[in-house]
């Protein structure tokens, strides 16, 4: 999809469409896209918030005479003709004919976006009652930036180097989000004021202050907080044959299992992983992990 810099909207009895504006290799277009009804595009007008000098216009019926903004006559800076009115033997199937879903995209001859305020359309076979529309949009809107998605973060991880025959936690480093106070044990956590992303996790792990190695991994186990308010195992990521080679990897590895989770139709983040339901022998060995969790401070931590 492309990123649109500004989307005009038209809306009347019968009929409604976006126009939609983008730069591409340093050309410029507009994506035509009937919302509901339908219409049979002749012909593109646009121009800015300037209203002096000659109007650009099409001869016979791709005219846009008679338009007008607020009351002023709309002096039009270039216009483009798509196709003569009338559907003709193609019918529906011409190709500038859109309906419900539709979309048409239209080459534009400006040096740029910034230059276009205002934009027609001249259609006919249109669905509203007059059957041809000469079609005014301005104040186009800048679409929406869609937000980033947020990290899921977690109340603990285990990078394993060893683990039992039913997959618990033998040897290894336990991270926590926040360091426990009094901290008897010292349990390793991530530095103060530290979001609990695994790339975090990961950066501290691979540090001096944890000498952890990533080439030493066996298994990462993510915790998240169960409903009791204890860490609860989420999920695990494998190391592949041979281990990981180095940091990358193992983030290459971490994205490809949110992805999975996201394919299944899953939300995304936590949320998702939290709601992930583990298959009964996954539930003894989560169990197991859970009990050596409890005598984390006996385990190797590196």
């Amino acid at each position: 999809m492309p990123d649109y810099a500004k989307v005009f909207n038209y809306e009347a009895e019968g009929l409604s469409y976006t126009v939609s504006l983008y730069e591409e290799n340093g050309e410029f277009f507009a994506d035509i896209s009937v919302v509901e009804g339908a219409m049979d595009v002749n012909a593109v007008y646009f121009g800015d918030d300037d209203f002096s000098g000659d109007s650009a216009s099409l001869d016979g019926p791709l005219n846009m005479n008679g338009t007008r903004l607020e009351g002023d006559k709309i002096q039009w800076d270039d216009a483009a003709a798509l196709s003569d009115p009338g559907l003709g033997p193609e019918g529906e199937d011409k190709e500038t004919y859109l309906s419900d879903g539709d979309t048409l995209t239209v080459s534009l001859d400006v040096d740029s976006l910034e230059d276009i305020d205002i934009f027609g359309i001249r259609a006919t076979s249109t669905t509203t009652d007059a059957g041809s529309i000469k079609g005014v949009s301005t104040d186009p809107e800048e679409p929406e930036v869609p937000e980033e998605p947020e990290d899921p973060t977690y109340s603990k991880i285990f990078f394993g180097e060893e683990f039992s025959d039913t997959g618990a936690p033998l040897g290894g480093t336990y991270i926590l989000d926040e360091e426990p106070d009094p901290n008897p044990y010292n349990n390793i956590a991530l530095p103060e004021g530290t979001e609990p992303t695994f790339e975090n996790y990961l950066s501290y792990f691979d540090t001096d202050e944890v000498y952890g190695e990533v080439t030493s991994i066996e298994s990462i186990i993510f915790y998240g907080d169960g409903a009791d308010g204890e860490p609860e195992e989420l999920f695990r990521i494998d190391a592949p044959e041979g281990g990981f080679q180095d940091a990358d990897e193992v983030l290459m590895a971490y994205d490809d299992a949110l992805e999975g989770f996201s394919a299944s139709g899953d939300e995304s983040g936590q949320d998702l992983m939290a709601a992930l339901s583990l298959e009964p022998d996954a539930e003894s060995d989560a169990g197991a992990g859970e009990e050596a969790a409890m005598d984390e401070d006996e385990l190797d931590m590196v």
